[in-house]
């Protein structure tokens, strides 16, 4: 598929579909005419890049962990330095705590949602004040009183 298809299928724009490839995060092939031709197993492979770089890992330690992302997998890190290693257990350790907050955030508007789909105005406006008090009156109202 040529770059255009490529973009309308993930999302991402053609400038950045050639920075993946300036980055060597995807490959393309060239038509004769010079056009890139891209495999459809990219598809995936550019959702996945956008999905880690929103995690916020860098572009250097994407390109070193796509052969993870690949099936089968046959994962071999001949480079892997302790700074890869500890920039990789830190990033996991921050999207488990991104995770951790993205869940407490769902369940708040699941919970929301819940709410204001069970809500009958019917019902709340003939349900008694639970504290006794009288409504306070509009604004409209009290400017015309006062």
């Amino acid at each position: 598929m040529r770059i255009g298809e490529l973009s309308e299928r993930t999302g991402t724009s053609r400038r950045l579909l050639r920075y993946y490839e300036e980055q060597g995060l995807i490959v393309a092939d060239r038509t004769p005419n010079g056009y890139r031709d891209y495999d459809d197993r990219y598809v995936d492979r550019v959702v996945q890049i956008r999905g880690l770089l929103d995690a916020g890992l860098p572009t250097r330690i994407i390109k070193q962990i796509l052969p993870c992302l690949d099936k089968p997998r046959a994962i071999y890190f001949p480079d892997a330095t302790p700074e890869m290693l500890a920039t990789l257990e830190h990033e996991l350790d921050r999207m488990t705590e991104r995770i951790r907050c993205l869940s407490r955030n769902r369940d708040a508007v699941a919970e929301y949602l819940d709410a204001v789909r069970a809500y009958d105005p019917a019902e709340a406006e003939a349900a008694p004040d639970p504290a006794g008090a009288t409504p306070a009156p509009d604004r409209a109202t009290a400017v015309a009183d006062g």
